[in-house]
């Protein structure tokens, strides 16, 4: 049984009607949704405290884990930054991420396979830095690429040019999504690969001295000769010199400050003064890039985790 009450005695509602159901089935069915939903208001509260509580003491342990074992730390990142977003793009379909994930990984697998070698060859770390600045550079243009579309689509530029807000958002965000993901594994992979190359060229150890002396005719880097003064212009590029007075190849230095993400001499492991090095205002972007990234990891590796954690927690408990 339904009544109808006409509501044309209320200002701005004439000639409108609504209908109040009071027949017994509606009552009992609502009477059942207030005794199945009863208490619910005391769950969420229980959920909220769990993740709160979930999510310090993973922040604790994870930056424990990080200053007592860094190197297992870096590899099992290293490990779910490749590995999780592989999981769920799989699972939605998204086809075009998964072509460029492919391409990245057999182009990195053979860099990094270049890098790892006991035997290095002279031209394997010009290489590896060439490939991970590039990667470098083109996330970080695609990274900016899509905040500008985010941006505009919000100011409603894009009506301009006649593209829906909906395909806008999504073209920028995926850009954005796609600068960010590859940008923190591409650093990644690079600093892996120069720890490695650094130690196996000898003039640089993560720990104790180098196994080799250094001369000043020789690039602790890449462990090729220094053709060019440092008060001469190169052609093809510089020649640096740090403030503990070790000599670089420009290119090497910078790869190995940037891509690398090393903020000390590969030789003496004096800290380096990025702010001299990088003078020209336009190059410090890069830098300050590079520290979103690793800002971004914990994001993009662990948050995931956690939050399984959290649900997994939850299921025990019996709280939905």
């Amino acid at each position: 049984m339904s009544i109808y009450k006409n509501l044309s005695r209320y200002p701005g509602l004439s000639s409108r009607l609504i209908v109040v159901c009071v027949c017994p089935y509606c009552r009992l069915e609502h009477a059942r949704m207030h005794v199945k939903h009863k208490g619910h208001e005391a769950m969420h509260a229980e959920m909220v405290l769990i993740l709160i509580v979930t999510l310090v003491i993973a922040q604790l342990v994870l930056v424990q884990w990080k200053q007592r074992h860094p190197k297992s730390y870096n590899l099992v990142t290293l490990f779910q930054m490749w590995v999780v977003p592989l999981y769920f793009t799989t699972k939605l379909h998204w086809w075009r991420f998964l072509v460029t994930w492919f391409i990245f990984s057999v182009v990195t697998a053979y860099v990094t396979y270049r890098a790892t070698r006991k035997h290095l060859e002279c031209t394997t770390p010009r290489l590896v830095y060439k490939w991970f600045l590039l990667l470098y550079k083109i996330s970080y243009a695609t990274g900016i690429v899509g905040y500008t579309v985010v941006m505009f689509t919000l100011f409603g530029i894009n009506l301009i040019f006649r593209i829906k807000p909906e395909d806008a958002m999504d073209f920028g965000v995926s850009l954005l999504f796609y600068g960010l993901y590859y940008g923190v594994l591409g650093r990644d992979f690079a600093e892996m690969c120069a720890d490695f190359m650094a130690s196996t060229v000898g003039f640089y150890s993560a720990s104790g001295m180098p196994t080799k002396h250094l001369s000043d005719s020789i690039c602790a880097v890449c462990g090729q000769p220094i053709l060019v003064d440092v008060s001469d212009e190169g052609i093809i590029e510089n020649t640096y010199r740090l403030s503990c007075n070790h000599v670089f190849h420009e290119f090497c230095i910078r790869g190995w400050c940037i891509v690398g993400k090393k903020q000390i001499c590969p030789y003496c492991k004096e800290k380096v003064d990025l702010k001299r090095m990088f003078s020209n205002p336009w190059e410090r972007p890069h830098v300050m890039y590079g520290q979103l990234l690793d800002w971004l990891r914990y994001l993009v590796a662990w948050q995931p985790v956690i939050i399984g954690l959290v649900q997994g927690i939850n299921y025990i408990l019996g709280l939905e």
